[in-house]
């Protein structure tokens, strides 16, 4: 079947991203939105647009029934849901496919078992994708955790079963802050997520975060799209990204990605999925699936020419992959700033009016945004406000057209990130790749330690 209509359940950036990708493909979009984003570009460009409820998320992007009612007045024939808010809410899937429309993404029990870390990994050790050292499932006492810590060594790490964004999650460097430190996470969990349920792994002391773009057709068959290097993290949350990473080889790249789209196959897995990995000593290691999209989908996309979003339409409209694996060629590297609405030293939010706007151009520089002069960024909703997105020949030849891009972007009216980026691109140790997931973190620390001891020399 072909869709007329898709209803688009997200904002912002990959709300505008969807839009695109479905006029480009003569398919109609109906936008939903909250009250404080009734000026948002998507809203403004989309066929219809219906508002679902206040600011509040909780009242607008993640109520159901209101999502559901705007799909039905506006006869939509699909649903995306983009990333975040209920993009792996399996409940909603299914609520979604009940009501006989199309949920672009993964079939919801896919979504339901990798959603739950303990039994995703479970999952992935069946399906044959290499795990970090740990418990086999739920740690349901201290003397349990003892046990399994002793046997896989410190430091450990103990981790929320539901969840993420580093809650619930406790680095113990040895058994005597292990009950503690474990009571800890359970709180946290408990608090975060309505889940209690922690496990345990291996900690590794300076891995790389790789992670593994795979589709599946939902009837046997799958292939890989590469992988992403997502090692540039502050407090779990990613800040740049680029594909191919600076340190998987093409070796490496074939047989995981193999690995990878074999065990997608097996499961009969349906849509865009990203398999996320540490990666140290030349070995790989599952950490999470995520069953959507992903934020720095667009390196992908310009290092293999695929349109992601088409392709998850495609699948949800029940046609075969448009591409084979034979048919996938990694050329070039790309690399993927997040530009957030947020003091570059602080962090601390910065929502505004944006007074001036003007965004880089040239050969293979990208923007993902919907921003424009005039548009008053809500504090309601997540900081990032753009991604900007560049492709060259050769990583080398990529950091200088960033360098380029970052100079000629401007965004008044508010504190923005763009300059931690263009500090990033200066050292020599993310010239030269030289970063794991500790990196960034040292690296602020650092640099702020700099300016301390440079102030009090004055």
């Amino acid at each position: 079947m072909n869709f007329e209509k898709l209803l688009i359940a997200n904002r912002g950036e990959i709300a505008l991203r969807i839009h695109r990708a479905c006029h480009e493909m003569g398919i109609k979009t109906v936008a939903v939105h909250s009250t404080a984003d009734s000026d948002a570009m998507h809203v403004r460009l989309a066929d219809e647009a219906i508002c679902i409820g206040p600011p509040s998320a909780t009242d607008s992007y993640l109520n159901i029934p209101a999502i559901i009612a705007a799909a039905e007045i506006s006869h939509a024939d699909a649903i995306h849901p983009g990333y975040g808010f209920l993009s792996e809410n399996a409940q909603f899937a299914e609520i979604v496919e009940a009501h006989g429309i199309a949920f672009v993404g993964p079939k919801p029990e896919h979504i339901r078992i990798m959603g739950d870390k303990v039994e995703a990994k479970r999952t992935a050790g069946k399906l044959g994708l290499p795990l970090v050292p740990g418990s086999d499932g739920a740690i349901e006492d201290i003397a349990e955790a003892r046990k399994i810590a002793a046997k896989i060594g410190y430091p450990v790490i103990v981790k929320a079963a539901s969840g993420g964004g580093g809650r619930g999650m406790k680095v113990v460097a040895s058994e005597d802050e292990l009950e503690s430190l474990m009571s800890q996470a359970r709180s946290e969990a408990k608090a975060a997520f309505g889940d209690a349920t922690v496990y345990m792994e291996k900690y590794l002391g300076d891995p790389r975060h790789i992670e593994f773009q795979v589709f599946g057709d939902g009837k046997g068959n799958a292939i890989h799209l590469g992988e992403r290097d997502c090692s540039l993290q502050r407090r779990h949350q990613k800040v740049l990204e680029e594909a191919p990473s600076p340190v998987i080889s093409s070796e490496e790249r074939t047989r995981m990605g193999e690995t990878c789209a074999k065990a997608m196959a097996d499961m009969g897995y349906r849509g865009a999925g990203t398999i996320e990995f540490l990666y140290e000593n030349g070995e790989f290691f599952f950490i999470e699936m995520n069953t959507r999209l992903q934020v720095e989908h667009p390196v992908t996309e310009m290092i293999t020419g695929v349109d992601l979003v088409r392709e998850q339409i495609r699948i949800a409209e029940g046609k075969p992959l448009s591409v084979a694996q034979a048919d996938i060629e990694f050329k070039g590297h790309a690399i993927e700033c997040r530009i957030n609405a947020e003091d570059p030293r602080t962090f601390a939010p910065s929502p505004g009016t944006v007074t001036d706007y003007h965004v880089p151009g040239g050969m293979h520089v990208r923007v993902d945004s919907g921003l424009y002069q005039g548009y008053r960024v809500p504090p309601y909703y997540d900081s990032m406000i753009a991604k900007l997105i560049v492709y060259g020949r050769n990583r080398e030849g990529c950091l200088m057209r960033l360098r380029r891009a970052l100079e000629e972007y401007v965004i008044l009216g508010m504190k923005t990130t763009i300059p931690l980026h263009q500090a990033l691109l200066d050292d020599p140790e993310f010239q030269n790749g030289a970063y794991t997931i500790k990196w960034l973190e040292e690296w602020l620390a650092k640099s702020i330690a700099d300016e301390a001891a440079e102030a009090a020399g004055k």
